[in-house]
């Protein structure tokens, strides 16, 4: 056994820096007070100024802002309160204590020097510890206001640092919208008589929804919708990460991999497969996403879809009829045996197909009730004259007011607008 250890750790008094000697302000028309209570404080280790009355004693404390002052009530020309009013008005970097010199004052007197700003009161005549009592008290209150003013300088460097860190970010954020705005490379496109439109509307800088249509074969488009759990960085880079897995170019695009090998292209539920299996084996994260896939062909109007969890696509036929199509499906990466649910139907001449995320269906009021399939079949009727980008416009804004401008989810679209012979459907037709 090792004896015990018995050097004595540094005295952290010898260290410590010796505490500051405070001034104290002394004013009092009474020469001999002025001596003997002077005399008490630099006993008591205080700096001392003195002054004969009140209009001496403001301009000490325009030179030496001391830290305590011990006033006189009764002063030539200027009363102690009146000292105490005018001494509070005074241009001050830090708090003055200040201690009324009474004697005989009563509840009235000392609601007065109170009111005027004096934070205590003695007695006179000053017994010697009962004055150090109170400057001690007095010492304890400039100690907190001290430790407070440098709180809150450090505070105030804080928060400009803060501003600052603010700014860079929302200027990358700026940045990355651009970015992510730029993977929807084009906003519109017309096969035949089939006409795809999109919306991508971010409820902040940045979000986790996509939505794109690509090319496949002579007579065939992929068109897709994706929204990623979540929202900001984390969903984004995700988008941005499957934006390559769909994006035009057949050696990246998963679903035209296979017609380079002269095969056909990968369908829409072999693909939701395909993402299911990438985000549990190859991706470490938590995120899932939900997703509408399909295949349409615009010679014919058929088109095959898988819904993995997305809200159910809305076709509206070209009398006006509604119907919301899909069971559901499951989110892809989330279960290994995922069952996705498969849509084939075939657009006529007027009808129009409706994908959406669920930033449209679940936007809520103020008081949170939601759009739901109701409401949005009342927005899809009520803009049924318009056609492509000023229908989805003009659903986005219909969307906005329902919220009143609290939108807290992206809100994203594919508008599939068959024409073949026929016209859109119109309000009145």
């Amino acid at each position: 056994m090792k004896p015990a250890n018995r050097t004595r750790p540094p005295s952290k008094s010898s260290d410590a820096p010796p505490p500051p000697r405070r001034t104290v302000l002394l004013v009092a028309g009474n020469a001999a007070r002025r001596r003997s209570v002077s005399a008490m404080l630099r006993r008591g280790g205080y700096l001392v100024a003195e002054a004969r009355d009140g209009t001496e004693a403001l301009a000490l404390c325009a030179q030496l802002s001391p830290d305590l002052i011990l006033s006189d009530w009764a002063m030539p020309g200027m009363s102690g309160p009146e000292f105490c009013a005018a001494f509070r008005k005074l241009q001050r970097a830090s708090y003055g204590y200040l201690v009324l010199l009474a004697e005989g004052k009563d509840d009235t007197d000392i609601k007065e020097g109170l009111d005027a700003g004096a934070d205590d009161f003695l007695a006179l005549p000053i017994l010697p510890q009962e004055l150090m009592a109170r400057l001690a008290a007095g010492e304890r209150i400039l100690r907190i206001e001290e430790e407070l003013r440098a709180s809150n300088v450090q505070l105030r460097q804080a928060l400009a640092q803060l501003s600052e860190t603010q700014a860079a970010i929302e200027r990358d954020l700026r940045e990355a919208r651009k970015l992510q705005q730029g993977l929807v490379r084009e906003r519109s496109g017309r096969f035949g008589p089939a006409e795809i439109s999109l919306l991508l509307r971010p409820a902040g800088h940045i979000g986790g929804d996509l939505v794109g249509f690509f090319p496949i074969g002579a007579d065939r488009i992929g068109l897709y919708a994706l929204d990623v759990s979540g929202h900001g960085v984390t969903a984004a880079l995700l988008t941005a990460q499957l934006s390559v897995h769909l994006s035009g170019s057949s050696d990246q695009n998963v679903a035209l991999r296979g017609a380079q090998s002269g095969a056909d292209a990968a369908g829409p539920v072999a693909l939701a497969h395909f993402f299911n299996n990438m985000m549990l084996e190859e991706m470490n994260t938590d995120s899932y996403f939900t997703m509408i896939y399909g295949e349409l062909n615009y010679v014919t109007g058929h088109l095959r879809m898988v819904q993995a969890g997305h809200p159910h696509p809305v076709l509206q036929r070209a009398d006006g009829a509604i119907t919301h199509l899909g069971r559901g499906g499951m989110p892809i990466g989330v279960f290994e045996n995922a069952l996705f649910d498969e849509i084939d139907l075939t657009l006529g001449p007027g009808d129009r197909l409706l994908i959406t995320s669920d930033g449209i269906t679940e936007a809520e009021t103020p008081s949170g009730r939601q759009l739901g399939n109701e409401g949005l079949e009342a927005v899809m009727r009520t803009n049924a004259f318009l056609n492509g980008h000023s229908f989805l416009e003009s659903m986005a804004w219909s969307v906005s007011e329902y919220c009143r401008g609290e939108r807290l989810d992206d809100m994203s679209a594919v508008l599939v607008e068959f024409r073949g012979e026929g016209k859109l459907i119109r309000m009145g037709d």
